[in-house]
């Protein structure tokens, strides 16, 4: 563990079995395995995109954990901190691919995964040091799977924070894990420690019990009277993505028009983008507010790119990326993100 990482992230990743041809699971008399976690779709992309990324875990040993841990290190992902465990089990997930009118379903297995009972000291020992990592990455469907899970996370940004890495947060909002006001509860502690804070408008509407009707740019001022230390981004669906740094003006980016192909995951991608937009060619521990603009826009361009491929990760490429981000193919689109 003596390499140095851009970025560290941490949570739980699945199994997805989807039926094929957009049959219903009852319907099924095949599914088509992927894997599919946002840390570690997030992860995924930075690792494409060039950076170094380890993804940290606990994972049973058995097939299933092996054919996650196998599947994030053939796409350039460091698993060497993952915690094995005779114990638990993985967690699944059914999809129901659907089109209009009838809409795409998730069914979760998931229940007293092996993620769900990860401890502190499942943590690798002397992993959290100045020269081992920039940046950890987190979502808040980890505090979300179990209080012991919630725990061990705000210890791993503990130990982040003591090393002097910068912190990255995306609010990433489950109804089917917890209410809304468990979420405000549970997330507020790791948003007030966020450098960069990063969640979808309708989450946040969502979370903290703002009207529908209120605007992104009064939902971005909401969450930096809250979090007054961050970089706040809003992800806006087929708008695009919206930030502020702390004191700075709005800065927008529409979306970059893709086709769908893979809803699922999108969210993650722009993350990945945002990050890589920050974070290449820069080698401070710090979230420059000057490079919020082409965070935006490396983080729309490669929410566009998963939005046109299968799957939950972003499996792209940073030069289609970078010829993305070249372009001046922005305009009228799907929604890309969550």
């Amino acid at each position: 563990m003596a390499d140095h990482f851009d970025v560290v992230t941490l949570g739980e990743t699945m199994l997805r079995l989807t039926p094929p041809q957009m049959r219903r699971v009852e319907q099924a008399t095949s599914l088509d395995i992927e894997i599919g976690g946002s840390e570690s779709n997030t992860s995924v992309g930075l690792a494409r995109l060039g950076l170094k990324v380890s993804w940290l875990s606990r994972l049973t040993k058995n097939g299933l954990g092996y054919l996650i841990a196998n599947t994030l290190r053939g796409f350039g992902v460091d698993t060497s901190g993952v915690c094995w465990t005779d114990q638990d089990r993985i967690g699944l997930y059914f999809l129901e691919e659907g089109l209009a009118p009838r809409g795409s379903a998730v069914v979760y297995d998931r229940a007293n995964s092996a993620l769900s009972r990860m401890q502190r000291d499942d943590l690798p020992a002397d992993f959290f040091k100045p020269d081992t990592g920039r940046v950890l990455h987190l979502t808040g469907i980890t505090p979300a799977v179990s209080p012991l899970a919630a725990a061990t996370a705000f210890h791993a940004l503990e130990l982040a924070k003591k090393a002097g890495w910068a912190f990255s947060f995306d609010l990433n909002y489950r109804a089917r894990l917890w209410t809304p006001e468990q979420a405000r509860a549970g997330c507020d502690s790791f948003a007030r420690a966020a450098d960069l804070l990063i969640a979808p408008v309708r989450d946040a509407r969502l979370i903290y019990d703002l009207p529908a009707s209120a605007s992104p740019d009064a939902v971005l001022e909401f969450l930096q009277n809250q979090y007054p230390q961050a970089i706040v981004v809003l992800t806006l669906g087929k708008e695009g993505a919206l930030g502020r740094a702390p004191g700075g003006e709005i800065l927008r980016h529409p979306v970059f028009s893709a086709a769908e192909v893979g809803r699922i995951g999108g969210g993650d991608a722009f993350a990945a983008g945002l990050l890589y937009g920050f974070l290449n060619g820069n080698d401070d521990k710090k979230f420059l507010p000057e490079r919020l603009a082409q965070a935006l826009r490396w983080g729309t361009a490669v929410a566009a790119l998963k939005y046109s491929t299968p799957g939950d990760m972003p499996v792209i490429s940073r030069e289609e990326a970078a010829k993305l981000v070249a372009s001046d193919s922005t305009g009228s689109a799907p929604g890309v993100f969550r």
